[in-house]
């Protein structure tokens, strides 16, 4: 099985660039997206033998997730049921046979870290959120989760340390993410590999120069890991200030 995930950064302005030269020459089972920036209507894509799941953020033009997946999913669910979190389109969650699904777009912390309070609060909700399903069920989630782990996965890490996506709180939290038996699946493979990124920024040619940071994941349950065949970075791909991650599973 193959899954793929984006942060697209407007799925739109993506269309534009290829996004589906891409989807359809990657043939994933699985197609997760996150930053879509848009609201039910605005965008219709033929599909063909994909099931289609969209969460929306209330405020226009902003966050939002989506879900294509060859395979009717048992049960859907949007959001995490807390008021709080579930405005922005953030969290979708698929259930499967063998495992949940879910795909998510972390908060960012924001300049200055105004929003560090409110992402550490996001980050024991969402892993307690994880925690209830992987009980059940086995966990496979992707998606942008804003943070970069360890040094290796960024590129200036010694100039980034209190920049938002690898300040201590936020690398802590992931930390405690996979002692809840989780696994980095790139990590996994690659335990050692450097200049692996899947975000850079638009400034100073930063992607040209492969000055990036590896923020976009599929973390799988410690239950799955003896299923995972390989993961992989596709920094090739463009349209995009991410590119897509991928996971082969069972």
């Amino acid at each position: 099985m193959k899954l793929i995930s984006w942060n697209v950064n407007g799925l739109r302005a993506n269309v534009k660039k290829g996004f589906m030269e891409y989807f359809k020459s990657v043939d994933a089972d699985i197609f997760c997206l996150q930053e879509t920036k848009l609201q039910e209507g605005q965008i219709e894509l033929e599909l063909e033998d994909y099931y289609q799941f969209w969460n929306y953020a209330r405020k226009k033009g902003y966050s939002g997730t989506a879900i294509y997946s060859k395979i009717k999913p048992i049960s859907v669910k949007y959001g995490m049921n807390i008021e709080e979190h579930d405005q922005e389109g953030r969290v979708i969650t698929l259930e499967f046979e063998k495992f949940y699904l879910v795909n998510v777009y972390t908060p960012n912390s924001k300049r200055e870290l105004l929003r560090l309070d409110y992402r550490m609060i996001w980050e024991d909700d969402f892993r307690a959120f994880l925690e209830e399903l992987d009980k059940m069920k086995p966990v496979i989630l992707c998606g942008d989760l804003n943070v970069a782990h360890k040094e290796i996965d960024l590129k200036n890490p010694e100039t980034n340390r209190r920049n938002a996506g690898f300040t201590d709180e936020e690398r802590n939290k992931m930390t405690e993410l996979l002692d809840a038996e989780f696994t980095d699946s790139f990590r996994y493979f690659y335990p050692e590999k450097e200049n692996a990124y899947s975000w850079w920024s638009y400034m100073r040619q930063a992607r040209d120069r492969n000055v990036g940071w590896r923020i976009d994941y599929f973390v799988v349950s410690n239950q799955l890991i003896n299923e995972m065949k390989d993961a992989s970075i596709h920094p090739e791909i463009m349209g995009s200030d991410h590119c897509p991650v991928g996971l082969e599973i069972f």
